[in-house]
C-alpha cells in the first residue's frame, strides 16, 4: 500500500512537472470555465448586492430569504434544472448548448451568483449609509458617492468574487451534468478527477487534485497579499 502511493505520488509529480499536455488542457479548461463564470456572476451579483444592501422595497425579505436558500442549492439540482432547458427536446435545445463549455458556464453562474450576491449584501448592509452619507456630505455627486463607497469595501468585495471563482472551480455536478465530461472539450479538473480514479488511474487524479489545490492556495494567497497591501498602504 505505501508502495503504491508513493508510486503514484512520483508519478503524479512527474505529470505535472513534464508539463503533460492532457494535464494542463484539462487545468486550462477548468481555469477558462471557471472564470468565465465568475467573471459574468460578479457582473451580475455585485450590483444586485449592491441594490439589496442599498434599496427598501416591499418583499425584501423574501428576497434575500430565496437568495440564501439558492447559496445551499445543491449542484446537481442546478445540474438539473439547466438540463431540462437545454436537452434536445426542450425550449431551447435547438441552440445545441448542451455538452458544451457554454452549458458548463450557464450553471456555474447559476451557482455562483446567489454565493456572490448574498456575500456582497452582507458586507455592505450597514455601510452603505455612513459612507455615502460622508461623501454626500463632503458635495460628491451620485456618481462619485457610489465610487468611494466601492472603493472603501474593495476587499470584501474582492473577498466575494473570490469566493464564487473558489465555488465554481472545484464543483463537479454541474460540470459532468451539462459538460459530459467530454475529452479535448468539456472536460474539467474535477470531472476528470472522478473519472480517473474511478479507472484506476490514481495518479493522474492525484496530480490534478494537486493543482487544483494549487490554484485555490493562489487565489487565497491573492486575497490576503492585496488585503495585506491595503491595510500597509
Amino acid at each position: 500500500m505505501n508502495s503504491y502511493l508513493s508510486q503514484s505520488i512520483f508519478k503524479s509529480l512527474e505529470l505535472i512537472f513534464s508539463f503533460d499536455p492532457d494535464v494542463y488542457f484539462i487545468v486550462w479548461t477548468s481555469v477558462r470555465i471557471a472564470t468565465t463564470s465568475a467573471i459574468l456572476a460578479t457582473l451580475a451579483g455585485v450590483p444586485l448586492g449592491l441594490f439589496l444592501a442599498i434599496r427598501k422595497f416591499k418583499g425584501k425579505r423574501v428576497v434575500t430569504t430565496i437568495l440564501n436558500t439558492l447559496m445551499a442549492l445543491p449542484t446537481v439540482v442546478i445540474g438539473l434544472l439547466v438540463y431540462s432547458f437545454i436537452t434536445r427536446r426542450a425550449p431551447i435545445g435547438s441552440l445545441g448548448l448542451l455538452f458544451t463549455p457554454t452549458a458548463i458556464v450557464i450553471g456555474q453562474f447559476i451557482l455562483a451568483c446567489p454565493i456572490i450576491t448574498a456575500m456582497v449584501y452582507s458586507i455592505t448592509q450597514g455601510k452603505e449609509k455612513k459612507i455615502l452619507k460622508t461623501a454626500y456630505g463632503l458635495g460628491a455627486s451620485p456618481a462619485e458617492a457610489l465610487k468611494i463607497f466601492l472603493w472603501e469595501i474593495k476587499i470584501p468585495l474582492l473577498a466575494a468574487v473570490m469566493a464564487g471563482f473558489g465555488r465554481v472551480i472545484g464543483e463537479v455536478g454541474v460540470s459532468m451534468m451539462l459538460g459530459g465530461n467530454i475529452y479535448g472539450l468539456t472536460r474539467t479538473m474535477t470531472t476528470a478527477i472522478a473519472l480517473e480514479t474511478s479507472k484506476g488511474e490514481f495518479a493522474l487524479g492525484l496530480a490534478l487534485g494537486l493543482i487544483l489545490l494549487i490554484v485555490a492556495l493562489a487565489v487565497n494567497s491573492f486575497v490576503t497579499y492585496v488585503n495585506y497591501r491595503t491595510e500597509k498602504a
